[in-house]
C-alpha cells in the first residue's frame, strides 16, 4: 500500500498559518541540507493531494515559475484536488476528487504507484489527520511564535499515537520532526 506523507510548516506554538492565512512568518532561506531533506521526502512520490484552497495558489505558482528549484518535479507529478465547488480542473496534470475523503484517499493508497504527499491547507489536513489517513508526518518547525492562527490538530476526536522517527535541525533555524502514525 502507498503511504500518504504530510510535509507542513508550523510555528513553534503549533500554528500553520495566521488567523487570516498569513504565512509571512515562515523561514524560506533554506540551506542545501534542508533542500536535500525535502528532495528525499518527495523523491519516492508520484502524486500530490491538495485541498482546493491551497491548490489555487500552489499549482499556479509552480506552473508560472518553471525555473524555480523543484518546479519541474511539482509540475510533472499527478495532482488530485479535493473540492466540492469546482466542476472541472483548470490545471494541467490535475484531477478533481469530489467523493468521500476517506474512500478517495483509501482508493489512491490502494492503487499501484509510489508514495503520495500533501501540503495542506488547514481544514484539508485536519480532515486527513482526524480520519487517520496520514502515514508519515514531516513537521517543519519554524523558529517563530505567532500567538494564534490555524492549526491542524484541534479537530481530532480521539488520541492518535505517533511513532517518533527522527528530528533534524538546520542552520536556518528550522527543525524537522518526523513521525509515523501508530496503527494497532
Amino acid at each position: 500500500m502507498r503511504k500518504l506523507k504530510l510535509q507542513i510548516q508550523m510555528s513553534v506554538d503549533g500554528y500553520i498559518a495566521g488567523q487570516n492565512g498569513e504565512m509571512d512568518w515562515m523561514v524560506w532561506d533554506w540551506d542545501n541540507e534542508l533542500k536535500n531533506y525535502v528532495q528525499e521526502i518527495i523523491e519516492p512520490v508520484d502524486c500530490i493531494v491538495l485541498g482546493r484552497k491551497l491548490a489555487q495558489g500552489f499549482i499556479p505558482h509552480w506552473a508560472s515559475n518553471p525555473m524555480e528549484e523543484g518546479a519541474e518535479k511539482f509540475n510533472s507529478l499527478k495532482k488530485v484536488v479535493f473540492t466540492q465547488t469546482l466542476d472541472k480542473s483548470i490545471w494541467d496534470n490535475t484531477i478533481l476528487a469530489k467523493g468521500d475523503l476517506v474512500e478517495e484517499i483509501t482508493n489512491l493508497k490502494n492503487q499501484v504507484g509510489r508514495d503520495i504527499i500533501t501540503y495542506g491547507g488547514a481544514n484539508f489536513v485536519s480532515s486527513l489527520i482526524r480520519n487517520e489517513l496520514i502515514d508519515e508526518f514531516h513537521i517543519f518547525v519554524n523558529p517563530t511564535a505567532i500567538g494564534n492562527g490555524l492549526t491542524v490538530f484541534k479537530e481530532i476526536h480521539k488520541k492518535q499515537n505517533l511513532k517518533f522517527i527522527k528530528a533534524t535541525s538546520f542552520s536556518c533555524g528550522i527543525a524537522v520532526l518526523c513521525y509515523e502514525l501508530k496503527r494497532y
